[in-house]
């Protein structure tokens, strides 16, 4: 008992006077360490006889938790000291002004995908989603496209050495839906679409917009009513169109919808070639041969679709006069948004 009371006087003077954390660690091994002092003793309580063992046991416990104390209280004072000393060296100009808080938009794109989503569900479409990993059968075969025609060629279509393709358009997920889910349907799918072309206007990957409706008594003028409404409400004002006649393997009749020119309001411009009109989209009634590949009965249900091109829609609607301003990630062009 006479040697831990030296220890304890020992350790609380060594504690005392430590000027750093390192220096009051080192004393923690001396004194608590495995090879310490205090760990030294308790080793040699087996050398006391039986009825002396718990209470020397308990003196020898009371003197390490007094030497931890020490060692915390005075690690506290440590580091309350060096809190200081750093607030003293840190000289803090109030007067500077604030660090401004930088605040993200959404990208134009995203913006545009956001407004159609909000249009077409207002208008009772279902948004749907498909991979952009696609198969012959839903990207070609099931559309009504024979197994020489030229969108299959080569230098349209990003081919893997197992058969599947990069999806050429958003009709597939149409596909997806009609051989799943009986009629009426009321579909509006949005995403990626991957096509070798690249030139001023045109881009590798791109985003685009299909609408898909069948059901019974549906005609042409369904969806001449539907597109109105939803450019009208795209672009926020009063839009006229125009139905050009023209050919697609999966619509029959099928057209071109062009728009009245927003930047000269039909008057012609260099935007629309001095024609006064906008091509925006593709459009026609689903052909009999696509309801058929889905299983779907051809006399009893008509349906029509339509797809558009979400980047062009993009421009149009922002003044954005060049492509590749949407991929290059200027925050100078970011910012406007």
């Amino acid at each position: 008992m006479h040697v831990l009371e030296e220890i304890i006087q020992q350790a609380e003077s060594s504690i005392k006077n430590a000027d750093d954390l390192k220096s009051l660690d080192s004393y923690r091994v001396h004194f608590l360490g495995k090879k310490g002092q205090i760990t030294e003793i308790l080793k040699t309580l087996g050398h006391l006889p039986p009825e002396e063992r718990p209470a020397a046991g308990q003196k020898i416990n009371q003197a390490k938790h007094t030497i931890q104390s020490l060692i915390d209280q005075r690690s506290q004072e440590l580091k309350a000291i060096a809190v200081e000393q750093q607030l003293a060296a840190d000289v803090l100009d109030v007067t500077l002004p604030g660090r401004a808080m930088d605040f993200g938009t959404l990208h134009p794109i995203s913006q545009t995908i956001e407004d159609l989503r909000r249009i077409f569900n207002h208008l009772g479409f279902v948004s749907i989603e498909g991979p952009e990993i696609e198969d012959d059968y839903h990207n070609f075969a099931a559309l009504n496209i024979p197994a020489l025609h030229p969108a299959r060629a080569m230098q349209d279509t990003f081919y893997f050495s197992d058969g599947l393709l990069l999806r050429t358009h958003m009709s597939p997920v149409q596909i997806r839906v009609m051989n799943e889910v009986a009629p009426p349907l009321r579909i509006v799918a949005m995403g990626r679409v991957y096509r070798r072309d690249f030139d001023l206007t045109h881009t590798p990957m791109f985003n685009q917009i299909e609408c898909l409706m069948i059901d019974e008594g549906i005609s042409f003028a369904d969806l001449k009513g539907l597109l109105v409404s939803f450019l009208q409400e795209f672009f926020e004002k009063k839009i006229t169109i125009r139905l050009r006649p023209s050919y697609f393997p999966f619509t029959e009749p099928s057209a071109e919808v062009d728009i009245g020119c927003i930047k000269c309001a039909g008057k012609g411009c260099r935007i629309c070639k001095n024609t006064g009109f906008l091509e925006v989209l593709g459009c026609g009634m689903v052909h009999p041969n696509v309801l058929k590949m889905a299983k779907i009965d051809s006399k009893k249900y008509r349906g029509f679709a339509f797809g558009a091109g979400i980047d062009r829609l993009a421009m149009l609607k922002y003044g954005i006069n060049d492509l590749r301003a949407l991929f290059e990630n200027d925050i100078r062009f970011l910012r406007q948004f």
